[in-house]
């Protein structure tokens, strides 16, 4: 796969390390999340790949090209900042603006405006638009110069949860027609519906650099419940299918470490003298694991 950008043990250090020895690649076409609670060096870190905050050590390579150039520059759109507009003007005029700032043609402003939601909205007053619209007229004035690869740094930060599937979904539109994007967030569940690759950040360390899917491939728990929770809880402590059984509230919790379909754990209980009351088997949300490797580090 070809790579857009390659970091290599990437740091910064202010009083504190903000970002710590981290490496990552993203390849073309993907959808990545830089995944972490706030103060995990989201933002540090792409402020260092767009030439806004000086790293103190480690390089990157935007395609094949060393550190960030003018023309690299070019090829990239970020939003890495609350919307920054003229309240007074139209969002037409807004992104005229921007267009003369970059020196790039304005025959794009109306294509932007429709893939964003907006054209029916391009003449009103930025100031008249909701949070969720000003965020939305942001991602229009970063594709503008129709980039190769889209930074969006927390974009549903405030947003009530209409804006959040309003976002989500314009950046699963953007990702389809190629484009890659590197969007920053603590939201877990927005990072799971959305990347295919996840970076994981904490006190400026890489947790974990890779695929959603691997993250989330172990083979998942069951949920249990009988009457006699004691008897269960021993049956499948012995049957050595499960690398740990917890009793989760009401109900136990049974981690699979070896295959096993519903069936045949129903089956197992049944020759024990065990009926459940309650049987759900489930995948491990990235929810879970990032809780797991956070705890673990």
């Amino acid at each position: 796969m070809e790579h857009v950008l390659s970091v290599n043990q990437l740091t910064k250090k202010f009083k504190h390390i903000a970002v710590n020895n981290i490496s990552f690649q993203v390849e073309k076409g993907n959808v990545y999340g830089l995944l972490g609670p706030n103060g995990s060096g989201k933002s540090t870190t792409l402020g260092m790949l767009l030439t806004t905050i000086n790293p103190t050590a480690g390089h990157w390579k935007w395609f094949d090209h060393e550190s960030t150039t003018p023309e690299t520059l070019k090829k990239i759109g970020a939003i890495i900042e609350q919307p920054n507009f003229y309240p007074y003007l139209t969002a037409v005029q807004n992104l005229k603006i921007v267009c003369t700032i970059k020196e790039i043609s304005q025959n794009r402003i109306d294509e932007v405006l429709a893939l964003v939601g907006l054209l029916e909205r391009k003449n009103d007053k930025f100031s008249q638009y909701s949070l969720g619209m000003k965020q939305r007229l942001s991602i229009a004035s970063a594709l503008l110069n129709e980039p190769e690869v889209l930074i969006l740094d927390e974009p549903t930060n405030g947003l009530d949860p209409e804006g959040i599937i309003q976002i989500r979904e314009l950046i699963m539109k953007i990702a389809q027609s190629g484009t890659t994007i590197l969007v920053a967030s603590h939201m877990l569940d927005e990072i799971e519906k959305i990347c295919s690759h996840v970076i994981i950040l904490k006190n400026g360390k890489s947790l974990y650099v890779g695929a959603v899917d691997e993250m989330t491939a172990s083979k998942g728990f069951f949920e249990l419940e009988a009457d006699d929770m004691h008897a269960l809880s021993e049956a499948l402590e012995s049957w050595g299918k499960f690398k740990k059984v917890a009793l989760k509230g009401h109900k136990i919790k049974a981690y699979i470490d070896h295959d096993v379909t519903a069936a045949e754990l129903n089956k197992y209980l049944v020759s024990k003298s065990i009926y459940l009351t309650h049987l759900v088997k489930s995948k491990e949300s990235l929810e879970n694991q990032f809780l797991d490797l956070v705890k673990q580090n």
